[in-house]
């Protein structure tokens, strides 16, 4: 490692040139926005303004957000609402499974709001999604990002149960951070999901999967240590992101870290011993996630 690097993130309030989102196809992006409404389902791409979603839509690829658009957390990164949620909708898992299939999926990635106020976090009605995404599209494989259930195991094993073929669980950022930016989650229970959901490959899943984000203020020795944290988890992939302020409701960026930084970045991951890193400024947890099932693709990727 350069000696000469500094350690701490400098102040940077401009965004760079690479920091760009390129337009694609709007009549691609209006049909999946037209099926998402008719469905009356709700897509992280929009409820988290990711910054790939017209690429992704328009390439007629959605990541699925069960459980409404409120969340019971205060994330101070994220533009999800907060707030008290309302009931679950009995009808959501076949509307994902429908929308699966019409989208012609070969991988599925599902994801929810946190619901502390369900006695398992929402687990179930992550099992039964699966359940229908599966009866329908039998040939998909079906990754889920899912929230740290409150740390209970017993729903975590409900989700298990429903056999998924990724299990995702974003780390988001190094602890120090998480007072100031992840109000309610707790670094070390995150940790011990992703050491559970490890205990559970290969006989129920195929791969455990984590992420996180750069620009909130995070040193490389913490980046680093975080990692190792993560391998000692038993994390098999690995996506690494720069953090775009959603709004100025949310933190402000304190780093804009460059293409080339990224590219170190994923070089020292695959040395610590992940099968697949995708590290780059708009990289996201769910973007190309169906490369991320086979290690055999360690290209990052930079959309």
């Amino acid at each position: 490692m350069n000696k000469k690097r500094k350690t701490h993130l400098e102040l940077s309030a401009e965004r760079p040139d690479w920091l760009k989102v390129r337009l694609t196809d709007a009549q691609g992006v209006a049909s999946v926005t037209e099926m998402m409404r008719e469905l009356r389902l709700t897509t992280v791409c929009e409820a988290a303004r990711c910054p790939n979603l017209f690429e992704c839509w328009a390439d007629r690829t959605a990541t699925f957000m069960l459980m409404g658009e409120v969340c019971t957390r205060h994330c101070g990164f994220c533009s999800v609402g907060k707030g008290i949620p309302g009931g679950l909708d009995p009808h959501e898992p076949q509307h994902v499974a429908e929308a699966v299939q019409r989208l012609g999926l070969s991988h599925a990635v599902i994801t929810s709001v946190n619901r502390d106020d369900l006695s398992d976090g929402g687990a179930a009605h992550f099992a039964a999604t699966i359940a229908r995404v599966r009866q329908l599209n039998p040939d998909c494989a079906i990754e889920v990002l899912i929230p740290d259930f409150g740390g209970r195991r017993s729903a975590l094993e409900t989700l298990l149960d429903a056999g998924p073929e990724v299990l995702n669980h974003n780390i988001e950022m190094v602890p120090r951070l998480y007072r100031r930016a992840r109000h309610g989650s707790d670094y070390q229970r995150s940790l011990q999901v992703l050491r559970w959901a490890g205990e559970a490959r290969p006989d129920r899943i195929r791969r455990t999967k984590s992420g996180c984000m750069l620009g909130l203020g995070e040193t490389r020795e913490e980046l680093e240590a975080l990692f190792e944290d993560l391998r000692e988890a038993g994390v098999d992939v690995l996506t690494v992101g720069q953090y775009l302020q959603p709004s100025p409701a949310q933190l402000p960026v304190e780093r804009y870290v460059s293409p080339e930084e990224f590219e170190e970045i994923r070089d020292r991951a695959l040395q610590m011993g992940f099968l697949h890193v995708e590290a780059a400024p708009f990289v996201r947890s769910s973007y190309r996630a169906s490369h991320h099932v086979s290690p055999a693709d360690n290209s990052a990727q930079e959309c």
